[in-house]
């Protein structure tokens, strides 16, 4: 059976992956250059923030000796970042020795933001305007989220008409969606194993896709990670008028909206947007685990998994690799069958992925005392591939 596996870059190397010409030119907006430098391994900081005021390249050798003897696998890591995103432009002389120069319009950019600071990339709207809690705001996003998934699982049922954007359905036809002749669309392997993945990995995925195709919608995909980039400086709650925004920003604001990134509100005269959580965090690692929910999953030895929750899509997830047997308001019951697995295995799942989100899930208490998932249950799990 093929197995399907999507992997889920970092935003930085999205950004690494763009053309020189294309890099240049994200390097003209000083908070770009601020967010990129946020996202460096942290020796790889130490060199640009001591060479920035330095005119010229500096040897290789001299960087060497910046860093003790432990330390040279992260001085290549460093290094080799740097490169990437062309922050370092390397040099060889005729001796073949390496150099670096920073970056010219990265360093002159830069040196102004330090320098004399910056004005934010647009001001928040007068305090009259009404603003949701952030207790309410974590709601909402959380609920688009879980929606916007929850639609994508429906999508292959044709009682059940999906309401996304033609972008965010591109989105799920390039890899998680399938769709033959007049037949209902149907999820892929690789649909059914999107799933599975933490919110981060899920998150990173769509928005790595929706820059992929943006030049379909006569989008520059650097002008669109800029925009994005851009979002993570703004504060989380405030709310920011949409007529500050171009017509090609307007519409990403609209795609994320369903995402759960910000949510649109509309006043009578104006109407605005407020960034949630997910969208001021765009630039963080997607290995930060620190966003990760609560565990909420309790699985037994005789193969009776419990799972404390009122999502509906917690639900669904789960219906993807057991037998749901009966769902109270605020308790899922069902069983690890062999028939569920052989359902799950026919779909492109591997019981290492349903090993893995059963431990990334599993209820905290259980977790503390027990192996989060019983030996037994693992060790079956994995002899019915």
């Amino acid at each position: 059976m093929p197995q399907v596996r999507i992997i889920a870059k970092n935003f930085m190397d999205m950004v690494a992956s763009l053309p020189a010409m294309k890099l240049d030119s994200l390097y003209q907006n000083a908070y770009i250059c601020e967010a990129i430098l946020r996202s460096l391994p942290p020796l790889a900081k130490k060199y640009v923030v001591q060479i920035l005021f330095f005119d010229g390249p500096v040897s290789g050798k001299l960087l060497e000796q910046w860093v003790l003897d432990d330390g040279v696998t992260k001085h290549r890591v460093a290094i080799d970042r740097l490169i990437q995103l062309r922050i370092f432009i390397e040099v060889t002389d005729k001796k073949r020795e390496s150099s670096y120069k920073l970056n010219q319009t990265f360093q002159a950019n830069l040196q102004k933001h330090l320098t004399n600071g910056g004005v934010l990339p647009r001001e928040t709207m007068a305090a009259t305007v009404k603003l949701p809690s952030s207790e309410d705001l974590d709601t909402y996003a959380l609920e688009q989220w879980e929606c916007f998934l929850l639609l994508l699982i429906s999508s292959g049922q044709a009682e059940k008409p999906t309401s996304l954007s033609s972008s965010m359905m591109k989105i799920f036809q390039r890899g998680l969606l399938s769709q033959r002749d007049r037949d209902a669309p149907r999820l892929t392997e690789g649909g059914f194993q999107f799933l599975l993945m933490d919110t981060n990995a899920q998150l990173w995925y769509i928005i790595r896709e929706y820059i992929s195709n943006s030049e379909e919608r006569g989008t520059d995909p650097a002008d669109l990670i800029s925009f994005l980039l851009e979002l993570s400086f703004h504060v989380t709650g405030e709310a920011y008028n949409i007529n500050t925004l171009t017509e090609i920003q307007r519409n990403t604001i609209k795609d994320l909206a369903e995402l759960g990134l910000v949510k649109l509100q509309q006043g009578r005269k104006e109407s605005w947007f407020i960034p949630t959580k997910l969208a001021t965090n765009l630039s963080v690692s997607l290995t930060d685990s620190s966003s990760r929910k609560q565990g909420y999953v309790v699985v037994e030895t005789n193969f009776r998994l419990y799972a404390y929750s009122t999502s509906k899509l917690h639900c669904e997830i789960l219906r993807l690799f057991s037998k749901i047997e009966y769902q109270l308001p605020n308790l899922i019951v069902g069983a690890i069958t062999k028939e569920s697995l052989y359902s799950a295995f026919e779909n492109g799942i591997t019981s290492d992925q349903i090993i893995s989100f059963l431990q990334q899930n599993a209820h905290p208490r259980v977790a503390e005392r027990l192996p989060s998932v019983p030996e037994n249950v693992t060790d079956q799990v994995s002899s019915y591939q």
